[in-house]
């Protein structure tokens, strides 16, 4: 199954801005009182292999700025997200928010992405690196994402944790 533009973009723009505390996982509701930034689900196979998962992202602060020579970079806190098993345990994750910073070294597809913090990265079966999988990443990623935002993961380094068997 294909995702949609809007979904991809959502997802994608919710993975690379998010910061999480590197300290631990810890099980809790989302805290919506004002209403989430963003809440969307994601059918299985596409995040995760075996179960439907739905992302809920609360308290973006980060600051963009855009460079002369065409890169972007952006940083800040980032969303508390919540994700939640959707078929099989019901089991949810909330993660902090603790920071991350995002730098596109270009506007033109293939976007080279580089990463560093705590960001999650969702990888879907179209993608280069061929998902599903949902994973938090604690140190530096580098990804390139064409013009169908499909991601090759070029590198990382620090700790990773995988949230769909943290959910599982």
């Amino acid at each position: 199954m294909k995702m949609s533009r809007l979904i991809r973009r959502c997802a994608a723009a919710a993975v690379a801005a998010v910061a999480i505390v590197a300290a631990g996982l810890t099980a809790a509701t989302p805290s919506v009182a004002a209403g989430p930034d963003f809440d969307f689900s994601l059918p299985a196979g596409q995040a995760c292999a075996d179960f439907g998962l739905r992302i809920i992202g609360v308290g973006d602060s980060r600051q963009v700025r855009e460079f002369r020579d065409g890169s972007v970079i952006s940083a800040g806190k980032g969303f508390t997200l919540t994700f939640i098993n959707l078929d099989n345990t019901g089991k949810t994750l909330t993660l902090q928010s603790n920071g991350s910073v995002e730098k596109k070294t270009s506007l033109n597809p293939p976007n080279t992405v580089q990463l560093a913090g705590h960001n999650v990265i969702i990888l879907f079966p179209t993608d280069i690196t061929p998902g599903p999988s949902t994973t938090l990443y604690v140190g530096s990623v580098v990804y390139t994402a064409d013009a169908n935002n499909n991601f090759t993961i070029l590198s990382h380094s620090g700790r990773t944790t995988d949230i769909c068997a943290a959910l599982s």
